[in-house]
């Protein structure tokens, strides 16, 4: 029989997902976390999900928090950097300005409330499928 007391993972990590509105963080997250999709309404303020994955012998606890794209909400998601040992930084492949965005205003946020030196950043490109739409018309 296990102990109560015996931890239920190895390793936790603290990861932040940042970006404009509508780059579809949420659905990258719950995609992650649940293996399923959906088109979901812009996310208000932040929300979290838990994923355990197995690497080797370890089990890790992502702590995952997905915060809202809207500029009235980031002094809100300000606290959230705290303690990260990863960002994840998401935009729209077919929105040019969300890229724009990641260095003139995310990266920004990173450097002024991540309280970790050695805080990983990721860089994910979302909705690839609708890249299609604007191909031929010189746009990248």
């Amino acid at each position: 029989m296990e102990s109560s007391n015996q931890a239920e993972f190895d390793y936790l990590f603290k990861l932040l997902m940042i970006g404009d509105s509508g780059v579809g963080k949420s659905s990258l997250l719950l995609s992650f976390t649940s293996d399923s999709f959906e088109e979901l309404s812009p996310t208000i303020g932040v929300d979290f999900k838990v994923k355990y994955i197995n690497a080797g012998d370890k089990k890790l606890k992502l702590a995952i928090w997905d915060t809202a794209g809207q500029e009235r909400f980031r002094t809100l998601t300000s606290s959230y950097y705290r303690g990260a040992q990863g960002v994840i930084m998401v935009y729209d492949v077919t929105r040019r300005e969300t890229f724009t965005n990641l260095s003139d205003v995310w990266a920004k946020e990173i450097e002024l409330y991540s309280t970790n030196q050695d805080c990983i950043k990721m860089l994910v490109g979302n909705k690839v499928d609708k890249l299609g739409l604007f191909i031929g018309i010189g746009t990248f």
